[in-house]
């Protein structure tokens, strides 16, 4: 059974103008999309900024409400969910963001940020026992123990990537939503956090929906690959076959926007 299904999803935004405002249009964000995503797999979505891809993962999680469509996780319908319904899921489904700047709170300390969510959904795990597994979690993202009583200033864009991965792991989910989570970092330093998101999945059986913008990355990290523009799906396959084999003419165009040197 499909850990993930999307069926028929649409996420429109009202265009609103007049002197009394009312709408007067809408943006089709996202437009008819259906995937579904196994357990254990990781499936890249790729396409230009402005194609639909962030709304997507937002709308899977819940960020963001669907205008239509159904999306069922785990054999759970979730899409008209309650918070109160949904908060025993949403352990389940993280997201690792784009921004590692903008995305931790620079008045936190690394504990209180990889911590507030065992706080949340472990408030059984008393204080010793929740130190220990932040701790534990940094180790595993490659970082210090001792780290965890810095603040995100302290650190480098990967550390803080870094930082971003172990927030989403400490809840124990099984599927995680990684939206762009290298393209604002250096080259050098992407290769490594493929690397651990790889080997996290590996050792967590962990799922991935992974969106980005680079087609080489998307085929270094993806199982299958779903190529978007203008809020629709327009080519899905393996990711060898988007690869060598590329049906549609978008997808030949972000194939060959790819540096040869990768």
């Amino acid at each position: 059974m499909a850990l993930l299904e999307v069926k028929n999803l649409k996420v429109y935004f009202p265009i609103m103008g007049g002197v009394i405002r009312h709408k007067v249009g809408e943006v089709k964000a996202v437009d008819d999309v259906s995937f579904t995503i196994e357990p254990g797999e990781t499936v890249g979505l790729v396409g230009e900024s402005g194609s639909g891809k962030t709304t997507i993962g937002r709308a899977i999680l819940r960020l963001l409400e669907p205008t239509d469509g159904q999306i069922v996780f785990d054999g759970h319908d979730i899409t008209r969910m309650g918070d109160g319904e949904l908060r025993p899921l949403r352990k389940q489904m993280q997201m690792v963001f784009q921004d590692p700047f903008g995305s931790l709170n620079p008045r936190m300390t690394i504990a209180s940020i990889v911590g507030e969510a065992l706080t949340i959904h472990f408030p059984q795990m008393d204080r010793a026992a929740r130190r220990d597994r932040i701790a534990e979690l940094l180790r595993r993202v490659g970082l210090k123990a001792e780290h965890m009583n810095r603040y995100p200033h302290e650190f480098s864009g990967g550390q803080r990537q870094r930082i971003g991965i172990a927030r989403a792991l400490a809840v124990e989910p099984k599927f995680i939503v990684c939206d762009e989570p290298v393209s604002a970092l250096d080259v050098s330093v992407q290769a490594a956090i493929i690397n651990l998101l790889q080997d996290l999945q590996e050792q967590y059986k962990l799922t991935y929906l992974f969106i980005a913008h680079d087609l080489a990355v998307v085929e270094h990290i993806s199982d299958h690959v779903l190529v978007m523009t203008q809020g629709k799906i327009v080519e899905a396959a393996s990711a060898d076959e988007i690869y060598q084999r590329p049906q549609h003419a978008y997808t030949q165009k972000l194939i060959a926007a790819v540096p040869k040197a990768f």
